[in-house]
């Protein structure tokens, strides 16, 4: 498998990605995100994220959209490709990075990269993670106020938003997946060659 960052914004590729064999698909067309790709052995693309600045702070990186092929899933590919856009990132300048989840396979699969939960969900009822850990660095505004779910362990912080998507209709895969979270730990952090 190789992984390559492709381009930063606003200066990203157009990605033409088959829709029955991505999720996001048409989200990859368009040219004013950055692009990041694993590569099978092949030359095809299993895995793709589209990532930009944030609009109003210059120092933090949003990972808007993560895909993994179909067939591929499950593999690790993703948390891979997400460790590289977050390490170049960082060797960029960038001082923090964010993710917006919709589903807690991708939950739990960020925080094998190094994500925490922040106790924010956006309007759609995604979940907001960041690297490094809410817990290590300045408020999300900036400012030296502490995050108002400052006084959360990691497990606890790691549970909250278990608990967010517990409260959802699930369907039968997450509910067996997220009571085998339960009470849980979160999971290690995986090493980008892992």
């Amino acid at each position: 498998m190789e992984y390559e960052l492709l381009e930063w914004p606003p200066d990203g590729p157009k990605l033409r990605l088959d829709h029955e064999r991505f999720s996001y698909a048409g989200k990859f067309v368009m040219t004013n995100t950055g692009k990041a790709v694993a590569r099978a052995e092949d030359g095809r693309i299993v895995a793709a994220v589209a990532f930009n600045e944030d609009r109003t702070d210059g120092d933090t990186l949003w990972l808007r959209y993560v895909t993994v092929e179909r067939e591929r899933r499950g593999e690790g590919i993703g948390p891979r490709l997400c460790r590289l856009v977050r390490d170049r990132a960082l060797e960029r300048g960038y001082d923090r990075l964010r993710i917006a989840v919709n589903n807690p396979f991708a939950y739990e699969a960020l925080y094998r990269s190094g994500f925490a939960y922040t106790g924010e969900t956006t309007g759609i009822a995604e979940l907001i993670l960041e690297y490094p850990s809410p817990d290590s660095n300045l408020d999300t505004d900036g400012d030296s106020a502490p995050d108002a779910d400052a006084n959360w362990d990691e497990r606890e912080r790691y549970q909250a938003g278990l608990e967010e998507y517990r409260d959802r209709d699930l369907s039968a895969d997450e509910e067996e997946f997220l009571e085998s979270r339960r009470d849980s730990e979160p999971p290690g952090l995986e090493s980008r060659d892992d």
